[in-house]
């Protein structure tokens, strides 16, 4: 079986779901083809199933190490780094006089899906360093970019972003580094960052690391950020690395997963100050790096997904092979034993995998279609709209997947049984990796206080009537198609989904902490919403195709029955139970609110 998500499953998201092909109607892609974007897909397939693949294990069992100062990574690690970079992943997405081959970001996501199933420890330094080099494209003065961008697109450099200090965790406005203004224009930070992914490794010549910091005198709370770049080398005469910043590596952080990773605690001046320039401008550091933590939430979306394909596929593939038991209904022992997808309560197993790990993937490639648009759209207000709209989503892209994908590798544990359980099969390592998606980037409180906290009541409501006209929008089209039980079914959701926030929205105002005490609860149920949309398009899709016979023949056919009976489940079992929480929600129901401390015990 692939390690990678397959080919007639990305070619569907892409071609079908998404018509990606259209965007080779805009000025930007128009040297592009659609053998152009597969030759791209074929290349991260054959580098994931070569370089990546093969140390998943490896980087589980040995970990990055602690070395007189430095961390020490496996050398396969930096093969797979190499391979990536030499291929062009790395600024594939930049236009050609920056070095790039202007390639649209969905088609790069889709890529970048497949190092991301076969072995997301080392997949993440590109995902990082990709992030932070769009940091500095949209930010950094002319300087910082002739000195680092070039280097960071070939793999010469990674990059991090280093928010969190050992004291601060999602409360940025809290943070105490400090960064000193020097006369030559630069600064010198001072303090401590923890939990950065990447701060650190020995296969590239430079590290980038994008550091939240306060320009000493600057107001409190998150107006007095700034946004800096450090590197890990300071640059020599000729541009290269010279010498070592003071940027020192204080330990290892050691989790459940991404072993391969490495976590790191690093602290800025402790032989002086550690030599940094601002990024942007002055105080405005939170909401420059909003554009990279963004970005990374749609990356862990998209991370999330293709790690819960990966378990799915590999379920599903042991459920084929192994023979076990018989059928209630056969009475006779000597007869022969059926394969475990023989079994009603296996398939549902594989089936619940297949909705969450397909619907996520759709979800995060749709999301990517929006930033797309955002950017290469030719008509303004559709520009305009896919910010919207992809400002609203972006909680749930990153949160759905995180939680469900979750949800599927441990589904796919169970299909295996006690084999699922050991180290002789991928599962339980993928379902370690799978378990840090859920707070990277945020945990799911943080994505939904600012679902229901920003963007729900954002300019009135605009965002979420956006959302809703969408949703009614693809139903009408899906009931044309046939499916009017589920066109239906969403159409009732959107209406109890735009009460229950209207009833909240408007508690906000006069008590915003009750109001968003349950805002977990809406995230999901409003996550439920948004999937029965992207599981009624796909089963539209899927719909028209087998009417037409030529396009719906043997393999084909089945994929899109596929397509309808995953549909179909998501309808049946995941999104009445939407229901029970937006009644909860309604009720503002006050348990756990009004719980205290001393009653824990």
């Amino acid at each position: 079986m692939s390690c990678t998500i397959s080919e007639r499953e990305i070619e569907f998201l892409l071609y079908e779901f998404l018509d990606t092909e259209a965007l080779l109607q805009r000025p930007r892609y128009a040297e592009h083809s659609r053998e152009a974007f597969d030759a791209v897909l074929a290349t991260a397939r054959r580098i994931a199933e070569e370089r990546f693949a093969p140390h998943l294990r490896e980087g589980d069992e040995h970990e990055p190490a602690f070395v007189e100062g430095r961390a020490e990574v496996i050398a396969p690690t930096a093969a797979a780094w190499r391979a990536l970079a030499d291929a062009g992943f790395l600024n594939a997405h930049w236009s050609e006089d920056e070095g790039g081959l202007q390639l649209p970001d969905v088609v790069l996501r889709a890529a970048m899906s497949a190092f991301y199933a076969a072995n997301v420890g080392p997949a993440s330094y590109a995902m990082l360093t990709i992030g932070a080099a769009n940091l500095l494209r949209s930010f950094g003065n002319q300087g910082l970019k002739d000195r680092y961008l070039a280097s960071m697109g070939d793999g010469r450099c990674a990059g991090t972003m280093a928010l969190t200090e050992p004291a601060q965790g999602s409360a940025l406005g809290d943070i105490k580094t400090t960064a000193v203004p020097q006369p030559d224009g630069s600064y010198r930070l001072f303090g401590q960052k923890m939990f950065i992914s990447g701060g650190d490794q020995d296969f590239t010549g430079n590290i980038v690391h994008m550091v939240l910091a306060r320009i000493r005198g600057a107001p409190a709370g998150v107006k007095g950020i700034s946004l800096f770049l450090v590197p890990k080398f300071l640059p020599d005469e000729a541009g290269g690395p010279g010498r070592r910043n003071d940027v020192a590596l204080a330990g290892l952080l050691h989790k459940m997963g991404w072993r391969n990773t490495t976590s790191t605690v690093l602290s800025f001046g402790e032989a002086g100050g550690a030599a940094g320039w601002l990024v942007g401008r002055e105080h405005q550091g939170l909401a420059h790096m909003f554009q990279m933590m963004n970005e990374a939430r749609i990356g862990v979306g998209v991370m999330a997904a293709s790690i819960a394909w990966r378990g799915f596929s590999e379920s599903l593939g042991y459920a084929r092979e192994r023979p076990q038991g018989r059928l209630p209904s056969c009475r006779d022992p000597a007869s022969p034993q059926v394969k475990l997808i023989e079994h009603a309560d296996v398939r549902r197993l594989l089936l619940a995998q297949k909705v969450y790990a397909e619907g996520s993937l759709a979800l995060c490639l749709h999301a990517c279609t929006l930033f797309e648009d955002q950017h290469s759209h030719p008509q303004e207000s559709a520009r305009a709209e896919a910010r919207r709209l992809l400002d609203l989503l972006t909680p749930v892209v990153k949160s759905w997947p995180s939680r469900y994908g979750a949800a599927a590798n441990d589904m796919a544990i169970q299909v295996l049984g006690g084999a699922g359980y050991t180290r002789d099969y991928p599962l339980e390592q993928l379902y370690r990796d799978q378990r840090l998606n859920m707070i990277h980037e945020g945990a799911e409180a943080i994505q939904a206080i600012d679902l229901l906290g920003r963007k729900v009541v954002a300019d009135e409501g605009a965002a979420l009537d956006l959302f809703a006209r969408t949703l009614r929008r693809d139903g009408a089209r899906a009931a044309e198609a046939g499916l009017h039980g589920e066109a239906a079914a969403l159409d009732a959701a959107l209406a109890r989904l735009a009460e229950v926030s209207a009833v909240l929205g408007r508690l906000q105002r006069s008590d915003p902490d009750l109001a968003l005490a349950n805002a977990n609860v809406y995230l999901d149920a409003f996550g439920r919403v948004t999937l029965a949309w992207i599981w009624l398009r796909q089963g539209c899709v899927a719909t028209l195709a087998l009417a037409d016979a030529p396009r719906a023949a043997g393999a084909a056919a089945d994929h899109y029955q596929g397509k309808l009976q995953a549909m179909r489940y998501f309808f049946q079992w995941e999104l009445p139970q939407a229901e029970a929480q937006w009644a909860l929600l309604a009720r503002l129901d006050r348990s756990a609110f009004d719980m205290r401390d001393p009653w824990f015990g």
